[in-house]
């Protein structure tokens, strides 16, 4: 064989391992899609206090494990427990206030018996001389005088009855319906959440990260102070839209962690995200900014699916928030889910190399 036949066949032999590396990655991407572009992702809650004031005691260390409820640190408490005893105070003053109100009531009450006892004896008076005036039994002047008591009398009533009503109203029926009382007992559950606040505490189970204060530190109220990843988490991966097409949430997938290089843990799509920020138009009164671009192959866009382990739930714990991971999904079976297993154990032993 010549030289010149040896060098074609080898060209063949290339354009045809081309060819079917091609039509692989092709039917990969569909079939058996593999992405790198994959973390292990913990909620991060921010560490910030609900009321200013000095910290005077610090119970955690920085990447200590807390439970839900664990004290963190405590804020100086004795501003707000002076807050508390001042709300008792305005408290116990409207209660007494309330008393008085209930002796004032009673008071008003029996002006307006003594009032109304007076219009129905002056009423009665001017009824007789009504009639003996008209039988001319009794002189106009008498009459006159008795008229002008009996207006009195009725005007009196009616001003025992708006005192009466005005005390009512400001004492209220009962206790829940007095402002005062109200008012009071509505500061007083302000000031003791405020120094229920005093004491920072763990929302959830979880390590405590970046850790930045100690005593004497001055806490300022939303200011975060730390962070406190959950114990919880899951798997983001980013895949190509295309690479998605046949796949449905609760199908099976397998994850390969940079952290445990030759291990495959099985695992399960649990959500799709609904969108990224590129689809994300914001109020904000600018005009759309139209995307520019000379390419004639613009880039894939990525989609965000969430995933979970099958088996071992409490390794994702053990990892760190952004651990690097690869997935491997199953969106069909037979030969693609084979080929596709074998990708990622490939994948979980190159992991040892890099």
């Amino acid at each position: 064989m010549t030289p010149d036949q040896v060098f074609a066949r080898w060209v063949r032999a290339a354009l045809i391992v081309f060819a079917v590396v091609f039509i692989y990655f092709l039917a990969a991407d569909l079939w058996m899609p593999l992405t790198p572009q994959s973390r292990v992702m913990h909620p991060v809650i921010r560490v910030a206090p609900q009321v200013s004031g000095q910290i005077v005691e610090v119970r955690v260390t920085d990447n200590q494990h807390v439970r839900a409820g664990d004290l963190l640190f405590s804020i100086d408490s004795r501003p707000y427990e002076l807050a508390v005893n001042q709300a008792r105070l305005a408290l116990e003053a409207a209660e007494r206030d309330n008393s008085g109100y209930d002796a004032s009531l009673a008071a008003a009450e029996g002006e307006v018996r003594s009032a109304q006892v007076q219009v129905n004896e002056l009423s009665r008076e001017h009824k007789r001389l009504a009639t003996l005036l008209s039988s001319g039994n009794v002189a106009q002047q008498l009459y006159d005088q008795t008229q002008a008591k009996y207006h009195a009398a009725q005007s009196s009533l009616a001003s025992a009855k708006a005192r009466a009503e005005q005390l009512r109203v400001q004492r209220g029926m009962t206790d829940d319906d007095n402002l005062r009382l109200r008012q009071a007992r509505n500061d007083l559950e302000r000031a003791e959440l405020n120094l229920s606040y005093t004491e920072v505490r763990a929302e959830e189970n979880g390590v405590v990260s970046n850790l930045q204060i100690k005593p004497g530190t001055y806490a300022a109220v939303g200011n975060s102070l730390a962070a406190l990843v959950s114990d919880e988490a899951d798997v983001i991966a980013d895949f190509r839209e295309k690479s998605l097409v046949h796949m449905d949430e609760g199908e099976d997938a397998a994850i390969v962690f940079d952290a445990l290089p030759g291990k495959v843990f099985a695992a399960q799509v649990t959500a799709v995200d609904a969108g990224t920020s590129q689809g994300q138009l914001l109020p904000d009164g600018s005009l759309a900014a139209p995307e520019t671009s000379d390419r004639w192959v613009r880039d894939a866009q990525r989609q965000r699916i969430h995933l979970i382990l099958q088996d071992e739930h409490d390794l994702l714990a053990q990892l760190p928030s952004g651990s690097r991971a690869t997935v491997q999904l199953y969106p069909v079976g037979g030969l693609a889910r084979l080929f596709g297993g074998l990708q990622i154990r490939l994948v979980s032993l190159m992991h040892y190399i890099y």
